[in-house]
């Protein structure tokens, strides 16, 4: 399978596309290789790239007044990273995109995102289905950030990504999660014990 192979199996999930289509979206977008402990994006740089994950692991967070790393999401194959408040409205960055393993991406610049929009008008409409379903997945992780204990939080996680849990570190998880990694500990060894 080629890396646009991935990107054409993610493309068909929102819209039906051409080949003829499928070359025009393929041609503005670059491969990009990032080692572990490497970062797509730093707190303070404008957003130049939307990422496609062909391979790899990323988080992506922001520094709070501490210094401590909020995570808002990680970003695994499949999936994009990028900082779209940035990326939109060119301005710098609060958050920073790390990559947890070795990792490769497709990226697109904005200058090209807006010529597909005109191009290829089914484009526009899949972002437009993805950014929906993203803000849906967003407000639900808020709702439950709010209004669920911790011990809930971790199960939701682990049932809705059971893989990506064995790709993070505690800590990582910790984060996401919004409780210490000693919290998580305890967790996990009540949740064992049952």
């Amino acid at each position: 399978m080629t890396d646009f192979d991935l990107l054409r199996q993610h493309v068909a999930q929102y819209v039906p596309i051409t080949d003829v289509e499928f070359e025009q979206f393929t041609a503005l977008f670059h491969p990009k290789k990032i080692k572990k402990k490497d970062f797509l994006l730093r707190e303070g740089e404008i957003c130049k790239y939307e990422a496609f994950v062909i391979k790899g692991c990323f988080r992506i967070y922001y520094s709070d007044d501490k210094g401590d790393a909020q995570i808002l999401y990680f970003a695994v194959e499949s999936w994009w990273a990028t900082d779209i408040d940035s990326f939109t409205n060119q301005r710098p960055s609060l958050l920073n995109i790390e990559a947890l393993e070795d990792s490769e991406v497709l990226v697109i610049n904005k200058a090209d995102k807006d010529r597909l929009y005109e191009t290829v008008p089914k484009v526009e409409k899949m972002f437009r289905i993805m950014n929906q379903k993203s803000l849906v997945t967003f407000q639900r992780r808020v709702i439950s950030s709010l209004g669920k204990t911790a011990d809930k939080r971790y199960l939701e996680f682990i049932e809705k990504y059971p893989a990506l849990e064995q790709r993070l570190s505690q800590q990582q998880l910790a984060a996401y999660l919004g409780i210490s990694h000693e919290f998580l500990s305890k967790i996990r060894k009540k949740l064992s014990g049952k």
